[in-house]
């Protein structure tokens, strides 16, 4: 099916004035020590599958393992009340920039204010590592927070794109469907 996508280019230049203190936050994020391949790729597809997260749907064990292992990646794991609950992908750029790959929570934690909190210990991270710029892409597809969300936070667009897309035939539900929702 042929939808017609806008991807939008957001970045920050500084670090924005610090939002809510970590003590007031309900989420915590910890970097992943070890690369691995199943947790990043549970976390793209039940994160991804109501938003349209299609550019990975096809890759293989092979794929998600070179994925998770590259030397540019970061990835955080976001927990609330000892729960996974979503997480961050970095990429490490050459030019000193940090750019956010992914960033999401799983459906369950949708709806309560926790989105605000995991962007913007997002960015807390990132700024703490003194990158040049800080940089990410949503489009039309995402969540429809997600871009009021980066401009609240201090985001500013640099570039827009439209492009039809073929998205998949199949679902990306995460779950499977029942004769009911047919």
């Amino acid at each position: 099916m042929e939808e017609l996508v806008r991807e939008t280019f957001l970045e920050m230049a500084h670090a924005p004035k610090a939002a809510a203190p970590s003590s007031e936050r309900r989420l915590t994020l910890e970097q992943a020590a070890i690369p691995c391949p199943e947790v990043v790729h549970f976390f793209y597809r039940a994160i991804g599958a109501d938003w349209g997260w299609y550019d990975r749907i096809d890759w293989t064990e092979d794929r998600w393992h070179e994925h998770a292992h590259r030397s540019d990646l970061t990835i955080w794991i976001a927990t609330y009340k000892g729960c996974p609950a979503g997480y961050v992908e970095f990429i490490h750029h050459r030019a000193n920039e940090i750019e956010i790959r992914s960033l999401g929570l799983l459906p369950t934690f949708l709806g309560q204010g926790l989105g605000r909190e995991l962007l913007a210990s997002t960015i807390e991270i990132a700024w703490s590592q003194a990158p040049s710029r800080l940089w990410l892409s949503t489009c039309s597809l995402d969540h429809p927070r997600a871009l009021p969300n980066y401009y609240a936070a201090g985001f500013k667009t640099f570039d827009t794109k439209q492009a039809l897309v073929n998205l998949p035939d199949r679902s990306l539900s995460l779950w499977p469907k029942t004769s009911s929702d047919e």
